[in-house]
């Protein structure tokens, strides 16, 4: 049996979020996907867009909730289900503001941070998957942090995210391991 691994890129589905912070997720995962998969994304019913390819033996199914952030859950229960996933064979890539712009952890299970979408995911899900936390800064005031997460990339942070996605792309055998972990110093370097 082939082992089966779900790539997940949080975010907000419309155009209006497709460059804003809080959609680090979508974007990390478009760059990958791009890199490897034979198809582009396609929606299936209006829970997820999808696209899929065999790496090194393994299928890998990148998805991107259509859900919007806040109940992503939902679309990451329904893919689990649909294609018979452990929650363990999950990768979620998303934003975090607690952690400095351009600065990149993964970790496996742990707690949400407050983060919506993981909270729905934990919620549903279970909290046994591995998280790629893209660090987006945190702004100088609290009242500021929706305006800040639902705002845009500069040009000078976007090149920055660039990057981590060419190391991403560029190490996918060790992103589609059993420890995802060590990607960590390569982009943090």
């Amino acid at each position: 049996m082939v082992e089966c691994l779900l790539i997940v890129g949080l975010g907000n589905p419309g155009s209006e979020y497709k460059n804003n912070r809080h959609n680090v997720g979508f974007q990390m995962i478009e760059a990958i996907a791009e890199s490897v998969a034979s198809d582009f994304f396609k929606k299936i019913s209006k829970i997820a867009e999808i696209s899929s390819c065999f790496y090194e033996k393994k299928k890998i199914i990148f998805a991107k909730p259509q859900t919007f952030m806040n109940v992503s859950g939902r679309a990451i229960r329904f893919l689990i289900d649909f294609y018979k996933i452990p929650v363990s064979k999950v990768i979620v890539f998303h934003d975090d503001i607690d952690l400095p712009f351009g600065r990149v952890k993964i970790k496996k299970g742990g707690g949400n941070g407050g983060h919506n979408g993981l909270k729905s995911i934990d919620n549903l899900a279970g909290n046994d998957y591995w998280r790629v936390r893209i660090g987006i800064g945190r702004p100088a005031e609290k009242s500021m942090i929706v305006s800040y997460v639902l705002g845009n990339f500069s040009e000078e942070e976007s090149e920055k995210l660039n990057d981590i996605k060419k190391i991403i792309s560029e190490n996918l055998s060790i992103l589609f391991s059993n420890d995802p972990k060590k990607l960590e110093s390569l982009i943090n370097s």
